[in-house]
């Protein structure tokens, strides 16, 4: 079947509550200075622990923009694919408490996926496939996260990087005489990298007990050095993977929306891929980490304030725990 896919809304939802780098200046050893020379954050959002805040909430708000800016109603939305490793529960998943938030009755497919900050473009990917065979017309893809809960307060190396928030897009079948497309999709995963960054305790392996509590060993931990290496060299290999399955080069490309990690992390590519900082969408300053939320709150900002336009050559560009990363290709 010939069947193109395109994005047809974007939402974002970000947390009241903003933590800057002059607040963890009094939590942990540390100043904006350091934090922002090294990472180029200067601050990040932090959901509410009372509840309007967690995943599934941030999602619903940031469907409806996506839905209202795609002029389709919930019920049309026939697949839900949400991307987070900070679900509301363990069970049930959380695409299925979204869709009874957005009061969807339809019982279409919902589904989690947890590769980390790969999750929105693995979504986008997946979306994609399942429109180009048939098995979906809309789908929404969300990456909702609260990372806030997993990250150990007292350790500077880790809390200075991350935030909360949510970001969605509305995939679909496209008729668009102007030609809005997914041009060329890629994904991939190296479990050889899996102790670059993780969160051993908590699992099935590892239930948190009261020593990890009193230690706090279940949060979350990274291999900084390591994780730089190979997010920069994926990143620049996933790139231009998605380029040639297109026919296209990076004079081609209007903008990359990449994931949001580190303001080093982001340079190096463009050097690596020499592409010009001006065509990368940028808003670390802002948010942090949201893991599966960057790409999208950043795409969906560049729409919103004019930079993206129809039309444009967008390449969306990210990695994450696992090791996962994945590259897509779209006329916006």
């Amino acid at each position: 079947m010939n069947i193109s896919t395109k994005i047809k809304g974007t939402g974002i939802y970000l947390p009241k509550k903003i933590l800057t780098n002059v607040d963890l200046e009094e939590m942990v050893e540390t100043s904006d200075e350091w934090i922002f020379e090294r990472t180029g954050i200067r601050q990040r959002r932090i959901c509410s622990t009372e509840g309007g805040e967690f995943p599934s909430d941030m999602a619903e708000k940031a469907s409806l923009q996506a839905l209202q800016a795609a002029k389709l109603e919930p019920n049309d939305i026939d697949m839900i694919i949400f991307a987070s490793v900070t679900p509301d529960y363990k069970l049930p998943n959380s695409a299925t408490v979204l869709q009874q938030k957005l009061g969807m009755t339809n019982r279409c497919t919902a589904f989690d996926i947890a590769v980390a900050c790969s999750g929105f473009v693995y979504g986008v990917n997946m979306a994609h496939s399942f429109i180009k065979t048939g098995m979906a017309k809309n789908v929404l893809v969300v990456g909702s996260e609260m990372l806030s809960r997993e990250v150990d307060w007292s350790d500077r190396s880790i809390c200075i990087l991350f935030g909360d928030g949510c970001g969605c897009a509305v995939v679909g079948q496209s008729d668009d005489p102007q030609g809005s497309e997914i041009l060329a999709t890629h994904l991939g995963s190296d479990g050889s990298g899996k102790d670059f960054f993780d969160q051993p305790i908590g699992g099935a392996v590892t239930p948190i007990n009261e020593t990890h509590l009193k230690e706090n060993s279940h949060f979350m931990r990274m291999k900084g050095g390591e994780m730089f290496k190979v997010a920069t060299r994926t990143l620049a290999e996933s790139a231009r993977i998605v380029l040639e399955q297109a026919g296209l080069t990076l004079d081609d490309v209007d903008w990359v929306v990449p994931h949001q990690a580190n303001i080093r992390i982001i340079e190096t590519t463009a050097r690596l891929l020499k592409i010009p900082m001006e065509k990368v969408i940028v808003n670390i300053q802002n948010y942090g980490n949201t893991s599966a939320a960057t790409v999208p709150i950043a795409f969906h900002e560049a729409i919103t304030d004019g930079r993206i336009k129809r039309g444009d050559i967008v390449l969306f560009d990210a990695f994450g725990a696992g090791l996962t990363f994945g590259a897509t290709l779209l006329r916006y």
